[in-house]
């Protein structure tokens, strides 16, 4: 029996794309892949605070990339999603600031911004994203659905998933954050 979503799932990551800004694409996965590991390499070696950002589906892969990079990454990771503030941030200043406001007063200049968002177009994210740039800190973008989408503009590397399903885009993110993580512990090793 052929597995018509393992298939689509396949051929989904092998068109993925990963840009650096919105101009210079990376000609293969193995060039976009080595772009992302060497930026968060850097962001180790400076010590950097790295900030998970996403919605729903996207939350949970925020969530477990704050875990996995700091345990096996050996990285300055900081989660986003302790429920009183979210929902202090979501009540004082509303849904769309839940991100953006904890970032004004968490990042400095030179930290990491993650934003996983699968349509692109959450104005939580695109708040979080302006609210890093202004604070001099690089993001990274993981997106999916329209090639347009507005977030896939916003990151000094941007990985596109060319696809109109959540589980497909969502499967796919976590994929590639979890290589970047793995290459990561398995050059390094893992801190005790």
């Amino acid at each position: 029996m052929v597995n018509a979503y393992i298939n689509e799932l396949i051929a989904k990551l092998e068109s993925t794309e990963i840009w650096r800004k919105t101009s210079d694409k990376c000609t293969n996965y193995d060039q976009g892949i080595e772009l992302l590991v060497d930026m968060f390499t850097r962001h180790k070696m400076k010590d950097s605070q790295l900030f998970f950002i996403g919605n729903g589906g996207s939350s949970a892969i925020a969530s477990h990339m704050t875990a996995d990079f700091m345990k096996n990454g050996g990285m300055n990771t900081y989660s986003l999603y302790d429920n009183a503030v979210t929902t202090c941030m979501g009540n004082d200043y509303g849904y769309e600031y839940i991100f953006s406001r904890p970032i004004d007063f968490l990042v400095r200049e030179g930290d990491l911004l993650v934003a996983i968002s699968s349509s692109g177009n959450s104005c939580n994210i695109i708040n979080a994203i302006e609210n890093a740039r202004k604070k001099s800190a690089e993001v990274i973008t993981f997106t999916g659905f329209e090639p347009r989408n507005t977030v896939k503009k916003m990151g000094d590397i941007n990985v596109y998933v060319p696809c109109m399903k959540y589980g497909i885009v969502e499967s796919i993110h976590n994929l590639i954050l979890q290589q970047i993580v793995d290459t990561i512990m398995e050059r390094d090793g893992v801190k005790f």
